[in-house]
């Protein structure tokens, strides 16, 4: 069969699918015809710049070859963004399809079976690392550098000015402003933690050493960040330097499991995901180790959903296995009951949990605006690729918050003793 009478084909099974779905978006094929045929020029559609894209999602339906399609550019939104698309999603899209041709669409993939189905596969260079969760300190390192050490450049395209890559904090409303927000989300941090003059302060994931800096700027902490990606700490102490901070600041690149000493407190924010399920005992007994009796620690995650069973939670789904091949590897999720538990197993109690998915959502959503709108810059400095896989990710995550597919929780809590927790009464002093 002609590669024109396979056109055809498609081009009949879609426009069935359209109808039956009643999609508010078109398609576009690879000879510039459109699904519907009428389909406006303003009208949002996604565009399959070649037949191989079919071809080879028939071959192996799965999100990989979708993935590796949209980071080729073989497959493109035009005339709207992901969240566009996500808002115009069919509703009981199985039911709606079931009154379709069974015998138009084997056909069809019969034909497209026998097509060339030569497409680029750029993901295909990211190998997976079977031990990424082994919890190795230089296997930490590795899976670290692979994401942070991009460039620093790069971040800086769509972070706030402080290089804060964590959940924001929006108050006393849902505003646009980052700086802000990300200033108002340090501030809390060092709030919940009672922060006082003089007090060591230890933060395990330190990134480009905002909250450090923070801490000892506002509160007149002595502050260790620890980190394991080499440009980040270098711009970390950079800043340190040019804050005039050194004799308050110090900036590590160590594993949190070869750390020493003693701190009044301790924060981890954002670097728990990190860690990977297997290794949280080795997580908690260090940060144990490391905490004064009654030192607070404040524990900020992100967190899945939990399921009827543990086996259930642990299946994991297509999306997040590429989440943590492509952006995060040996990243993995807990849900809230797990640290919880895990807390109190390893002798913390537990103060207060407050939900900050809204926030992260919201978060998730500016970098993705700040990057886009920075597309160009990103494309010189990474390439058009790797820059479609973020754009992606971002979205993705904003779109899984918005749906409460994922959480982030901040969690405070301090080490087990009797007696008095010297925390106040009440959080008023948080809020006022």
């Amino acid at each position: 069969m002609s590669g024109a009478e396979r056109l055809r084909l498609f081009r009949d099974l879609l426009e069935d699918a359209h109808k039956a779905l009643d999609l508010q978006f078109g398609f576009e094929l690879w000879d510039g015809s459109t699904v519907p045929a009428d389909l406006p020029s303003y009208a949002m559609r996604l565009a399959i710049r070649h037949e191989n894209v079919v071809a080879s999602l028939v071959r192996r339906p799965t999100l990989d070859t979708a993935l590796n399609a949209y980071v080729s550019g073989l497959l493109e939104l035009k005339n709207g963004t992901i969240f566009d698309l996500a808002a115009q999603r069919p509703q009981k899209a199985g039911r709606r399809l079931r009154g379709l041709s069974k015998v138009k669409a084997l056909k069809t993939a019969y034909h497209f079976l026998r097509a060339p189905a030569d497409m680029p596969r750029p993901l295909a260079r990211v190998e997976e690392n079977p031990k990424a969760r082994e919890g190795k300190p230089q296997t930490n390192k590795k899976n670290v550098a692979y994401h942070y050490d991009v460039s620093n450049a790069f971040y800086g395209l769509f972070l706030d000015p402080e290089m804060v890559y964590t959940c924001a904090y929006f108050q006393p409303d849902w505003h646009d402003d980052l700086a802000r927000a990300q200033f108002d989300k340090l501030d809390m941090i060092c709030r919940k933690l009672r922060l006082k003059p003089g007090e060591r302060f230890l933060d395990i994931g330190c990134g480009w050493g905002a909250l450090v800096c923070h801490a000892a700027q506002h509160y007149g902490v002595k502050a260790t960040g620890v980190t394991l990606a080499e440009e980040q700490a270098k711009l970390a102490r950079e800043k340190v330097a040019r804050l005039g901070l050194q004799d308050r600041v110090e900036i590590l690149v160590k594993d949190f499991t070869q750390m020493e000493g003693e701190f009044d407190k301790i924060s981890s924010i954002g670097m728990f995901e990190h860690v990977g399920i297997r290794n949280h005992p080795t997580y908690f007994r260090s940060v144990h180790r490391l905490l004064r009796p009654r030192g607070l620690y404040l524990h900020h995650t992100i967190a899945r959903r939990a399921k009827k069973s543990e086996r259930a939670f642990r299946k994991l789904k297509p999306e997040y296995k590429a989440l943590t091949r492509y952006i995060f590897p040996g990243g993995e999720l807990d849900h809230l009951g797990m640290s919880i538990a895990n807390l109190e197993r390893f002798g913390f109690e537990v103060h207060d949990v407050e939900g900050w998915r809204e926030h992260y959502q919201r978060t998730t959503r500016l970098w993705w605006e700040n990057l886009n709108a920075r597309r160009k810059e990103a494309e010189a400095m990474v390439g058009k690729e790797k820059t479609r896989m973020w754009l992606l990710y971002l979205a993705g995550c904003s779109l899984a918050f918005e749906r409460a597919a994922v959480g982030v929780n901040q969690t405070l809590v301090s080490k087990r003793t009797r007696g008095p927790s010297g925390l106040p009464p009440s959080r008023a002093d948080l809020y006022a």
